[in-house]
C-alpha cells in the first residue's frame, strides 16, 4: 500500500480486531472501536485450582493514577463458604452499590467459556453456553474502550466478535462456539473436510489479519473430485469482491471493499436452502444460488491468500 493511498472509511460496527491467545495476567488491551449495542467479548480459560478470585473490567481510559471509571465490573469470588460473582460499577473513584449473584457457574479447576453480549440497557453474562446473570449500565457503554483481566485466572484466548448478521434483530447468543481456539496462525492453504456436506443453518466461519502488501484471499468449496463449483475470490489489486461458480462465471458482489492491509476480518458463509448467505465483518452482502444438490456434494473448505489465518471453523 503507497504511503498515500487513503483507506475507505468502515463503521466502528464493522471494526474486527485479532483474537489474543495466551494473555498474560494482568491483561490489559484497547477495545477496537470501543463498545457498542451488539459487540462481544468472549473470555477462554481455566480457573486455577486454588483460585481465590478474579475480575474482568470494561473500562473507561486506561490511565494508571487517577483510575480510570469502571462501566462492568465482573468478579467471580471461590475463596468464601458460599462462591459468588459481584457486579458494580466504578465511577470518579468510588464504587457503587454492588449486584451479587449466588451460584457460581464457574469452577476451580475446570476451563471455562464466557461471553458478554452487550445490549441497549444492560450486558448479559453466559458461562458456557447456558445465560448466568445481567447487569445494567450506569455508565454510558459509549465510554468504554478498554478490557482489563486480572487476578487467578488463567486465559487462554480472548476474541471480539459481532451478532451474527444473518439473525435480524437477534439479540440472543450465538449458538455454538463463534470462535475456537487454536494455534495461534494456521498454514496456509488450509483446508477442513465437511464430511456430510453442507447443511441448512450450518455457518462457516473465516478470521485472519490481510497482511501488508496483499494480492488476493480465497475462500473454495470443494467436492469429492477436487473439483471447485463455487468460490469467494477478493482481489487486492482492483479491490473486487466476487463469487466464482462453476465453469468460471464471476458475479461481481456490489459492496464497499472491506478488506484493508493490515486489518482483522471476519467471514461468515451460512447455509440455507439451495444457496449460501455471505457476511463480511459483521455486514451482510447477499446470497448466491446452488441448489441444495450442490450444497451436499461439498466436501473441503479450502482458504488462501495473502493473509494470517486465526480460525476456520465449518
Amino acid at each position: 500500500m503507497a504511503p498515500e493511498e487513503k483507506l475507505d472509511p468502515i463503521p466502528d460496527s464493522f471494526i474486527l480486531q485479532p483474537p489474543a491467545f495466551h494473555p498474560v495476567v494482568p491483561y490489559i488491551t484497547t477495545i477496537f472501536g470501543g463498545l457498542h449495542t451488539g459487540k462481544m467479548v468472549m473470555l477462554q480459560g481455566a480457573v486455577p485450582r486454588d483460585a481465590h478470585r478474579f475480575q474482568v473490567d470494561f473500562q473507561c481510559g486506561c490511565s494508571l493514577d487517577p483510575r480510570p471509571d469502571i462501566a462492568i465490573h465482573f468478579n467471580p469470588r471461590f475463596h468464601t463458604t458460599r462462591p459468588h460473582v459481584i457486579c458494580n460499577t466504578l465511577h470518579g473513584g468510588h464504587w457503587q452499590v454492588e449486584a451479587r449473584w449466588p451460584g457460581l457457574a464457574l469452577q476451580r479447576g475446570a476451563s471455562f467459556l464466557i461471553l458478554f453480549l452487550f445490549g441497549n440497557e444492560e450486558v448479559k453474562v453466559s458461562v458456557n453456553g447456558q445465560h448466568f446473570l445481567h447487569y445494567r449500565y450506569r455508565l454510558p457503554l459509549s465510554r468504554v474502550d478498554t478490557l482489563g483481566i486480572f487476578g487467578d485466572i488463567s486465559v487462554q484466548a480472548v476474541g471480539f466478535l459481532n451478532i451474527s448478521p444473518f439473525a435480524e434483530g437477534s439479540r440472543e447468543y450465538p449458538t455454538g462456539h463463534p470462535f475456537l481456539l487454536q494455534s495461534p496462525e494456521l498454514e496456509l492453504p488450509c483446508s477442513h473436510t465437511l464430511p456430510q456436506g453442507l447443511w441448512p443453518g450450518q455457518v462457516i466461519i473465516v478470521r485472519g489479519l490481510v497482511l501488508q502488501e496483499p494480492k488476493y484471499f480465497t475462500l473454495s468449496l470443494r467436492d469429492k473430485a477436487a473439483h471447485t463449483p463455487v468460490m469467494l475470490r477478493a482481489s487486492f489489486t482492483d479491490r473486487t469482491l466476487v463469487w466464482v461458480s462453476p465453469w468460471g462465471r464471476k458475479t461481481l458482489i456490489s459492496s464497499p471493499f472491506l478488506f484493508h492491509p493490515q486489518r482483522f476480518f471476519e467471514v461468515l458463509l451460512l447455509c440455507q436452502e439451495g444457496g449460501l448467505k455471505l457476511a463480511l465483518n459483521g455486514q451482510g452482502l447477499g446470497a448466491i444460488s446452488l441448489g441444495q444438490q450442490m450444497l451436499e456434494r461439498l466436501r473441503e473448505v479450502q482458504v488462501r491468500g495473502s493473509i494470517q489465518l486465526y480460525c476456520v471453523h465449518c
